[in-house]
């Protein structure tokens, strides 16, 4: 618990076996995490059979493979389900170490802010840490690019690690988001379309083997639409059309 409010970790898992017990170990050493909820999307190696051997962690396995943003659906309502106040993602691959879950939960916790991220940009070591240079341009030009048309000065919008209150996602409407990985830029450009201020803290991140990462043409796929998803945002901030992931009844929730 943090300030009476139930702290839950989800982990979308795919493949998660070789880094998930590593994770798991850091995650329960962050004294204020009552629940684990890992949610595999129909992983091909052993990521159910050692997560259901862990105490405290609720495990629920896809059938079939449906992608990024459906596991994270999934992860989401499991959440809400289980009594959430404050949800934190963290990947199984420990690309990004569990200990700032204290520092994230305390900043929705003490009602400073609903959403917070994790950036791999903000300490400015990204390339040291291992990110390809290729990644490195593409994600400083496609912020740049978000961050023009949705009037934000986020310094990236791609972690995957991410702190929400439950009266934020229970506000966001996911269902109509995509099941792909463009989910992740949705829910914080939805966030941003109902005046809900992002807050970031730098994240040192690992890049490694068994880490995962998205492909060169997956990742094009996915710069591609993010910056459709802001052109959407800048169209309809400006009335121009009607998007349904931007309602207009819902500008200023908070």
């Amino acid at each position: 618990m943090f300030n009476n409010k139930k702290v839950i970790v989800i982990m979308p898992a795919y493949n998660a076996e070789k880094t998930l017990l590593k994770t798991y170990n850091e995650v329960v050493q962050q004294k204020c995490v009552d629940l684990i909820i890992l949610v595999d999307d129909a992983s091909c190696d052993r990521t159910v059979e050692i997560a259901k051997k862990l105490d405290n962690l609720i495990v629920f396995r896809q059938e079939i493979n449906l992608g990024y943003g459906a596991n994270q659906k999934k992860c989401y309502q499991m959440a809400l389900d289980n009594g959430a106040d404050i949800i934190v993602m963290v990947h199984p691959d420990y690309q990004y170490t569990p200990k700032l879950i204290p520092a994230m939960a305390s900043l929705i916790g003490n009602d400073v802010y609903h959403c917070v991220i994790a950036s791999r940009i903000l300490g400015g070591n990204a390339i040291s840490c291992g990110m390809p240079i290729w990644k490195y341009i593409s994600n400083r030009f496609i912020t740049l690019v978000e961050n023009i048309l949705m009037s934000a000065k986020l310094s990236e919008y791609h972690t995957g690690y991410r702190a929400f209150s439950k009266e934020l996602l229970e506000a966001l409407d996911c269902n109509d988001f995509s099941d792909d990985f463009i989910f992740d830029n949705q829910l914080l450009a939805q966030t941003i379309w109902f005046n809900c201020t992002v807050a970031e803290v730098t994240c040192p991140t690992k890049y490694f083997d068994d880490a995962s990462s998205i492909n060169f043409k997956r990742s094009v796929k996915y710069g591609i639409g993010c910056i459709f998803t802001a052109l959407l945002y800048r169209l309809a901030r400006l009335n121009i059309c009607r998007i349904k992931i931007f309602p207009n009844d819902k500008k200023n929730i908070f």
